[in-house]
């Protein structure tokens, strides 16, 4: 394979920036310093005025393979990550057949490792009547990265709201429980009450639909599971002001039994954006009033929330209720209802560029931007040699030029669905490079060049 040696290069890694050398061979990070001299055949890349990070880490993926690849394949949307910087990602289980089986859950492994551009990890589902079968996972603690429950409801037989089996998860797991916390008989509730009001409902009726307590109702519901038998619970895409009470940052998150995220969405859209995009982004968590990104912001900065993932979930765009005219804009199908817009957005590709966004707003540095979305994923997992840049660790390396826009343009987008949310914005900075375990997949110059004579590898975890 082709080893690099990337001069002159602003590292941002571990709380601070520093011009050097990285040296990559054989897949790893070799030596890191000034004028460094390889004694083998490298390829030189100049990083003079970029920035190097380590690659993204993604801990909640929709990739919709097997069964519903239509929408989307681990190929397309690993493709997709790559070429966003994120260089590992960790899949829901929600695919059809559901992967409710260790038998099931390996046939994605299987599927991944002939197709996926990136490092991948799949979670195990859980459903009423599979908690035996889920548990098996102990087992395989260190090549699975966890189990994931949704407690609000799901594609197929994956809602899990028998307390029974609640109770047996939370007290056996001896690996990280994910969850996706909304209350589903909140949710009835206030759906059944507002179409009785309203029944035509909008894409600006969802947040009230799924309100904020049913997210709270069913995050303290998880949280208390956790604390009666200390379970390793992550909460995901937490979406409400009223949740961060239900989350410290007393302890360092190495110690935390307890921790939760925040997606990229619920950091940038509120629900004054429905007017404008409609059921483009429709998803679940709901995003939700202004005041609930605002505090999302706070808790992300001071370390309540721990990590930024996506929640990446691309649906076509005939299923949002969407087409493209002849100039191809965006337009909704005037006979959409609310009730058949499918939940979920693509957005795999743009996570670290959006961070980005608001790091030349102010409003993140860039080593918060790497810490959330590398080294907290890494800890939070316990995955070694990945997350850092470290000498000895693999190559998951990202080169960005901060001072380079890049537009979004339909043509550009490399979801299966073939579209975005983001398609006209601007982003102020540009990947130029993506490394996967020392490999070059991705450089882009103005013109994308792919390498993907090598795979991605399923991901190990240390616990």
């Amino acid at each position: 394979m082709t080893n690099y040696l990337l001069r002159n290069i602003n590292i941002v890694n571990e709380n601070s920036i520093a011009a050097t050398d990285v040296l990559i061979k054989d897949g790893r990070i070799e030596r890191i310093g000034t004028a460094i001299q390889a004694t083998f055949a490298v390829k030189e890349i100049n990083g003079e005025g970029k920035y190097l990070l380590p690659g993204a880490i993604d801990d909640q993926v929709h990739f919709r393979e097997p069964g519903l690849t239509h929408k989307a394949t681990i190929y397309s949307e690993s493709k997709a990550a790559v070429a966003g910087g994120v260089t590992s990602f960790m899949e829901m289980p929600n695919t059809i057949p559901n992967a409710l089986t260790l038998d099931l859950l390996e046939d994605k492994y299987s599927i991944a490792a002939h197709t996926a551009l990136g490092n991948y990890s799949f979670f195990m589902g859980t459903a009423n009547n599979n908690a035996d079968e889920a548990l098996k996972v102990n087992q395989h603690r260190n090549s699975i990265c966890g189990i994931k429950i949704f407690m609000g409801s799901s594609t197929g037989n994956m809602l899990v709201d028998n307390y029974l089996t609640l109770d047996k998860l939370f007290r056996e797991s001896e690996v990280l429980i994910a969850t996706h916390c909304e209350d589903e008989k909140i949710i009835k509730s206030n759906y059944e009450k507002i179409k009785k009001a309203q029944p035509v409902l909008t894409p600006a009726h969802h947040p009230l639909i799924r309100n904020e307590e049913a997210c709270f109702e069913s995050s303290l519901t998880a949280i208390q599971f956790a604390q009666k038998y200390d379970s390793r619970l992550h909460i995901l895409h937490i979406s409400t002001a009223k949740e961060l009470q239900l989350f410290s940052n007393l302890k360092p998150l190495k110690e935390k039994r307890i921790t939760c995220e925040v997606c990229v969405h619920h950091l940038h859209f509120t629900a004054d954006d429905y007017e404008r995009l409609g059921y483009l982004i429709k998803c679940n968590p709901a995003i939700k009033a202004p005041y609930n990104r605002e505090a999302l912001w706070e808790a992300l900065l001071d370390d309540r929330i721990d990590v930024i993932a996506t929640d990446h979930a691309p649906h076509t765009l005939q299923e949002k209720g969407y087409y493209r005219d002849s100039t191809g804009n965006l337009m909704l199908t005037e006979s959409m209802q609310y009730e058949q817009a499918h939940a979920g957005l693509p957005l795999v590709q743009h996570p670290l560029l959006l961070m980005l966004y608001y790091y030349k707003q102010g409003k993140i540095t860039l080593e918060t931007i790497v810490r959330k979305m590398s080294h907290a994923v890494a800890d939070c997992y316990q995955l070694p040699n990945r997350g850092y840049i470290r000498e000895g660790y693999w190559a998951d390396l990202v080169v960005a030029d901060i001072d380079k826009p890049q537009l979004v343009k339909r043509e550009d987008v490399l979801y299966k669905s073939g579209w975005s949310p983001l398609e006209g914005f601007t982003f102020p900075a540009t990947i130029t490079h993506t490394f996967v375990n020392g490999n070059l997949v991705y450089e882009n110059y103005g013109n994308a060049v792919w390498n993907e004579s090598h795979k991605g590898m399923r991901l190990v975890f240390e616990r």
